[in-house]
This record gives structure tokens, C-alpha cells and sequence, in this order.
């Protein structure tokens, strides 16, 4: 191969490109307000997807989560995280939340920090972005009594996602 073409294929247009890579960078601050009884969801857009019908072939994630050290939030605080191409609204994670990445636990912290939390996606699925609007949203959930019922708890969320994709048409 020539020394321009590499450079060459991979400036084309996403419809162009038999497949793409996206790695996102991951440094997100996440505000959660407790409720003792319930668990807590917020959600991050990370980034913008490309217009037209996605086949998602691949996704991994490497997020460590990090508390404050403030007596608000329980040391140990544990929860699940998944990556999708809609917002958490409802203290649930599930469908369209994650299906870039599914619902991963977020294993007990330890002084408030988490261990590397790996994730991936097992199964390649069409994201139908036609009309242009599609997020990678981080959608995370701490389970019910992490937080004090009137407090707000910042967590911020370090690591990448990597993601491999191809766009199949648009209408």
C-alpha cells in the first residue's frame, strides 16, 4: 500500500466507509440526588452518532467510578452502568439504554473508588439513526441507599469505550 492511502480511506464520509472506530475518553462528572427506598439513574452524552441505520459490530468499555469521599455517599457504593443510544429516565437501564453496551455491575467500591469495570457488547444489532439525533449516552445506576436521601453526590466516571461500526444506508 501507497503511504497516502490509509490516510485517504479513512477521511471519507461514514456512508462511505465499510466501517468506522469511535473511541471515546471518558471523564464525566455525574450528579445523583438520593432516595433511600429506590435506586438512582443519571446519564452522560458522550458523543454523537453518525445519520443512517448503524450496525453496531463491536463495543468495549474500561470506566472506573469514583466517589467524592463524603460521608453522603456509602464507601462501598455499587450500582450497574450501560451504554446506549437512549437516556436512563426511569431508575431502570434496560432496552434502548443499553444496547451499545449492556447492563454491567459495578462491582462494591472500595473507599469510594471502584475497580476497572470491562464491558462489551455480545451481539451485533442495527441502531436506527435516520433522522440524525442518536447519542452514546452513559446511563448509570447506583442501587437504593448509596446516597442520603437529601444530598447530591458527585461521581465521576474515568476510562474509554471503544466502538467499531458500519453505516448501512440512510432513507
Amino acid at each position: 500500500m501507497t503511504k497516502g492511502l490509509p490516510r485517504s480511506l479513512s477521511r471519507g464520509t461514514a456512508m462511505a466507509q465499510t466501517t468506522r472506530k469511535l473511541r471515546i475518553a471518558v471523564n464525566e462528572a455525574m450528579s445523583f440526588t438520593g432516595v433511600n427506598a429506590t435506586a438512582i439513574d443519571q446519564t452522560a452524552v458522550l458523543a454523537g452518532l453518525p445519520e443512517g441505520n448503524i450496525l453496531l459490530l463491536g463495543a468495549v468499555s474500561n470506566l472506573t467510578f469514583t466517589g467524592p469521599t463524603a460521608a453522603t455517599l456509602a464507601d462501598d457504593f455499587q450500582g450497574d452502568y450501560g451504554i446506549g443510544s437512549t437516556p436512563a429516565d426511569d431508575n431502570t437501564i434496560s432496552g434502548a439504554d443499553v444496547d451499545i453496551i449492556g447492563s454491567t455491575a459495578i462491582p462494591a467500591a472500595t473507599s469510594e473508588v471502584s475497580a476497572d469495570v470491562r464491558a462489551t457488547n455480545a451481539t451485533p444489532v442495527i441502531i436506527d439513526n435516520t433522522a440524525g439525533t442518536g447519542e452514546v449516552n452513559l446511563n448509570v445506576l447506583l442501587d437504593a441507599d448509596e446516597v442520603d436521601d437529601t444530598e447530591v453526590v458527585v461521581i465521576t466516571v474515568t476510562g474509554t469505550i471503544d466502538i467499531v461500526y458500519s453505516v448501512l444506508g440512510d432513507d
